[in-house]
């Protein structure tokens, strides 16, 4: 059948065949455009031009030589039809390039290596090229840890872990490593046959005879969420679609703990709507993981220290699954939108133990992470530009933005659009934003424009009470932000009051005190206490005897401010057995204040550097100003 067509603009019609090329010629010339994906200046690699949609990785792995050696398959959109493909790297030893799954070899070049970069990966590819194949090892990935048999729980066999984030996954995968570029990935990892390897993908639960596990990741992610685990394993059900790997004497423990995992998965749901993963499962880690928790979809990456007995502490498994809506499922375009992450994960972690544990319970948490907002803005200054949401990295480490602001400040941020706009609103908000920008990036201009014209909607007397270009861009807080309040802490106050006036420990009402009564104790003492005071105390409370990581620290923070060396052999225990950077990092630094202190710093620490990740040493090397000589 025959039409006519008009075009835009003109008073003439055409016959339909002519359209029909017109229409193919503009497509051909729309096949030139790039794809939306912002530029990243932490990331060599050029996505928008040429996107990496699909990864799979084959990798052996050698704990003798502490090497992953394979191959890194990348499938390709070369949507501009551009001749080159450039990924990112860092200290890989790249052995060959091939082209398709014919394996045409083509040629490639390695560019320098920059400190927060990397190194750029220049692969010669062709328009109609849909596949590359990276062969390569590892030299010194910052992102793997291999521990030592005496390094874990068990004694008997070593481990290995990856912490991709921020910019590490280039450390051990040829790849596009910037969070606004978003592929699947399928793997078949090779380990020691007495060993188990699990991933941020489909999993087993039962080690393999022959010691080859293949995975799946289904849904789109970015490099950093990209994670392995290699080691003496085992698995418990928490639920249907929860549950817990961990070496097999810490299992138990970490079981019992994280009991209350599907509850929480449930109150996520009921707030902004259905799980899009499948299971969530966590992973307790030997102790030298750097970080509390790791959000690696389907496999939560966790810190030994947040297992206290009394579930004192599983907030931040609340965090770490909230992360499943904010951060992986909407992901921060670059790292200066890193708020978007981790703000709105603090405030829905909030949320979540509002609904398991009870408004006071979630109170306790906001006012300890308000006053760290506060206490932070006071010290860095409120015209500080890094006091700002929206951080400006360019250049810098993606790793300095400052955690106060961007996990606090964004916490009390959304916190704050909740009072001005009611909760009901606010979490139909939500909702329908995590709906509508599920598996893509986000940056901080597109969601102020999504606010301006999802939730203000024209309304001016609104756009006025919310403030939201000083609360995105602007350093400092707002005028208009809540004022956060705990009735459970101001009992802990009184306590304070009594025990500066004087009274003795044994006589202040602790009933029924928890980790974060406690916390708020142990800060809010006075930072000059005589020995008497801080044995008293210790007596009492056996602070330096608890197993609680968080009010062990506290309590030596304390103990080094005031030179409390009943406390030191506690300190040196819990530096040579925890590599959380939460924990040492400020620990190290309080000690590296004096002479003396600094020296036993240096004197313990040359002792437990070798236990430490590769992203703590980095840090309490320069701390220490320590050179790897000693």
């Amino acid at each position: 059948m025959m039409f006519r067509y008009k075009l835009p603009g003109t008073k003439t019609y055409f016959p339909c065949l002519i359209v029909l090329l017109f229409i193919s010629m503009s497509t051909c010339t729309a096949k030139k455009s790039v794809f939306d994906i912002p530029k990243d200046s932490h990331s060599w690699s050029n996505p928008q031009k040429v996107k990496v949609q699909h990864l799979d990785l084959e990798l052996d792995v050698n704990f003798e030589t502490k090497i992953l050696n394979g191959c890194a398959r990348l499938e390709l959109n070369n949507k501009a039809g551009t001749d080159t493909l450039i990924l990112d790297t860092s200290l890989l030893h790249i052995e060959r390039v091939t082209l398709g799954k014919n394996e045409q070899e083509t040629t490639w070049r390695l560019g320098d290596e920059h400190e927060h970069k990397g190194a750029p990966l220049y692969i010669a590819i062709k328009k109609f090229t849909r596949q590359v194949n990276v062969y390569y090892k590892t030299t010194d990935a910052k992102a793997v840890q291999w521990l030592t048999p005496e390094q874990t729980a068990g004694k008997k066999h070593p481990f290995l872990f990856t912490q991709n984030q921020p910019v590490f996954a280039r450390t051990w995968i040829p790849c596009q490593d910037s969070p606004g570029v978003r592929m699947t990935y399928t793997a078949d990892i090779r380990v020691p046959k007495a060993l188990m390897a699990i991933m941020s993908a489909e999993n087993t639960t039962e080690k393999n005879a022959d010691g080859l596990y293949h995975f799946k990741m289904p849904q789109a992610i970015p490099s950093y969420l990209i994670a392995l685990a290699v080691g003496d394993i085992a698995f418990q059900a928490i639920s249907d679609r929860a549950g817990v790997y961990a070496e097999p004497s810490v299992l138990p423990a970490a079981a019992a703990e994280f009991e209350d995992t599907e509850q929480m998965i449930v109150a996520a749901e009921k707030l902004y709507g259905p799980y899009r993963w499948d299971r969530y499962d966590i992973i307790v880690l030997p102790p030298s993981f750097p970080f509390g928790g790791m959000e690696n979809p389907r496999l939560t990456f966790a810190t030994p220290t947040i297992i206290a007995g009394d579930k004192s502490l599983v907030s931040l498994v609340a965090h770490e699954l909230a992360h499943s809506w904010s951060g992986n499922l909407v992901t921060n375009s670059t790292w200066e939108d890193i708020w978007l992450n981790e703000g709105f994960t603090t405030y829905f972690e909030n949320r979540i133990m509002e609904e398991i544990y009870g408004f006071e319970y979630k109170e306790m948490l906001a006012k300890l992470d308000y006053d760290n907002v506060l206490e932070t803005i006071e010290r860095m200054g409120q015209d500080n530009p890094r006091t700002a949401l929206r951080q400006n990295l360019a250049g810098d480490d993606p790793d300095n933005a400052p955690s106060a602001i961007i996990y606090d400040k964004g916490h009390l941020f959304l916190r704050s659009m909740e009072n001005l706009v009611g909760r009901e609103k606010w979490d139909a908000f939500l909702k329908t934003y995590f709906d509508t920008f599920a598996f893509q990036p986000m940056s901080s201009e597109k969601f102020y424009t999504y606010c301006q014209e999802n939730l203000i909607q024209g309304d001016e007397n609104l756009a006025g009470k919310l403030q939201l270009q000083a609360w995105i861009y602007d350093p400092g807080l707002p005028d208009n932000h809540v004022i956060v309040e705990s009735p459970a802490l101001e009992k802990v106050q009184s306590q304070l009051e009594a025990f500066n006036q004087n009274k003795n420990a044994a006589d202040l009402e602790t009933d029924n005190w928890t980790t974060h009564h406690w916390r708020y104790f142990i800060k809010y003492l006075p930072q000059k206490l005589s020995r008497e005071k801080l044995a008293d105390l210790d007596k009492t409370f056996a602070f330096s005897k608890t197993q609680n990581s968080e009010v062990l620290f506290s309590w030596l923070m304390l103990a080094i401010q005031n030179r409390y060396y009943p406390s030191y052999l506690a300190l040196e225990d819990f530096l040579s057995s925890v590599g959380r950077i939460k924990f040492i990092a400020p620990l190290y630094w309080s000690l590296a204040k004096t002479e003396d202190g600094k020296a036993l710093a240096r004197r313990i620490y040359k002792n437990a550097r070798a236990g430490y990740h590769p992203l703590a040493t980095s840090t309490i090397d320069n701390i220490l100003g320590w050179e790897n000589k000693g």
